[in-house]
């Protein structure tokens, strides 16, 4: 079995939250960069491996195959582009660019150095029981898809931010786990957007919440909602497992906003990797991101984080699944089978960046008022 050298360039959330994943025997983490001295010092700890301080070091190292973009939004498309050129094969964190031309930038720069293969990665249309849910419906036992509900309600406006995350917010940072997997379960394009975004905190001026109406060709639909103010935690209704598949304490509420105080970007730091509050997910059972239902037309299927509820015509019963191994396993399987078997990837630039269109489409519609169609 052929291993894949992967090489990291940034070691912040983004790679705090996918680590446990290259524990992976197909995949062996060989470089990083970053700007955080003591992430780099724990890298070369934890995997042996080499630290360089920028990512223009990292592409030149022959010993990577791979380059795992995960530094920030705004450096995605520099920083896949420059991988690209060396020849490296592309795992690029969501959203796959702030722009549509970023996006298309990406994806010329991967055919024109040939063999590279650019996954886009991870969103929640990565786990497993939004895998087996395709399965289930591409059988067509339960009939064609009609409607989808996807709702999530979490702290994410009260998370420790950089400057800039404030002005991306959450159409940015988590709309396309949302977009994602609502694609991947109509089957279909998405062809018009309503949307309407909220911005309800003067002192974390950013839109922290949204609703929104997808119409997909063929005639199924899909409703979203998003909020990440605090409240509400919709992990309730999925038996106190969060989104990492960890179990959570329901006593716990508040805590996003009692920890929210200080030097925000220093809390960011403490908590991802290197930092000394960082500690890696620990799942009990599989990643979601809140509530989803595909309504076809002879069931409707839901979504858990032990497996997929069947509320069909004559019976209802959950199809298990098996709990999770390694978190995020899903994203090398794809990866290992792009690269090394030659099987085009699901989630490459252009999915992704079909992606992206839906978020901005969102904007735009909240925005202007109005629908936008595609």
């Amino acid at each position: 079995m052929k291993k894949l050298r992967i090489g990291v360039a940034g070691l912040g959330r983004a790679f705090a939250v996918m680590a446990s994943a290259f524990s992976d025997p197909r995949v062996e983490l060989v470089a990083a960069a970053d700007t955080r001295r003591e992430a780099l010092e724990k890298f070369k700890r934890d995997h042996g491996a080499k630290a360089y301080a920028t990512v223009e070091e990292l592409c030149t190292d022959p010993a990577v195959d791979v380059v795992y973009v995960a530094t920030p939004h705004q450096f995605h498309a520099q920083h896949s582009i420059l991988a690209a050129a060396h020849k490296k094969n592309l795992l690029v964190e969501k959203p796959m660019a702030r722009t549509l031309e970023d996006c298309r930038a990406m994806i010329a720069a991967a055919r024109k150095a040939g063999g590279v293969t650019l996954i886009v990665g991870h969103s929640h249309s990565f786990d497993l029981p939004v895998l087996h849910t395709r399965k289930l419906i591409s059988s067509g036992a339960y009939g064609a898809v009609r409607m989808i509900t996807a709702l999530d309600f979490t702290d994410f406006v009260y998370r420790p931010r950089r400057p800039e995350e404030l002005v991306t917010g959450a159409v940015y940072n988590q709309a396309a786990h949302q977009v994602d997997i609502v694609r991947l379960l109509a089957g279909a394009e998405v062809r018009s957007v309503r949307a309407f975004t909220g911005n309800w905190d003067a002192a974390r001026p950013t839109d922290g919440a949204y609703s929104c109406q997808l119409g997909f060709a063929g005639g199924a639909f899909a409703t979203l909602a998003y909020s990440g103010y605090a409240h509400f935690d919709s992990d309730e209704l999925m038996g106190w497992i969060g989104e990492m598949g960890q179990k959570k304490d329901p006593a716990a509420y508040g805590a996003a906003r009692r920890a929210l105080t200080g030097d925000e970007v220093a809390l960011k730091n403490a908590r991802n990797y290197g930092g000394p509050e960082f500690r890696p997910p620990q799942p009990a059972a599989h990643q979601h991101f809140g509530l989803v239902v595909a309504s076809c037309e002879k069931a409707d299927l839901r979504l858990l984080p032990s497996g997929v509820m069947i509320y069909a015509d004559s019976e209802q019963r959950l199809e298990p699944l098996p709990p999770p191994r390694i978190p995020r396993s899903e994203v090398i399987d794809e990866l290992h089978a792009a690269v090394v078997e030659g099987k085009a990837p699901l989630h490459d630039g252009e999915w992704a960046m079909a992606t992206l269109k839906v978020c901005l489409a969102m904007l735009d519609s909240a925005r202007q008022g109005k629908e936008i169609l595609l």
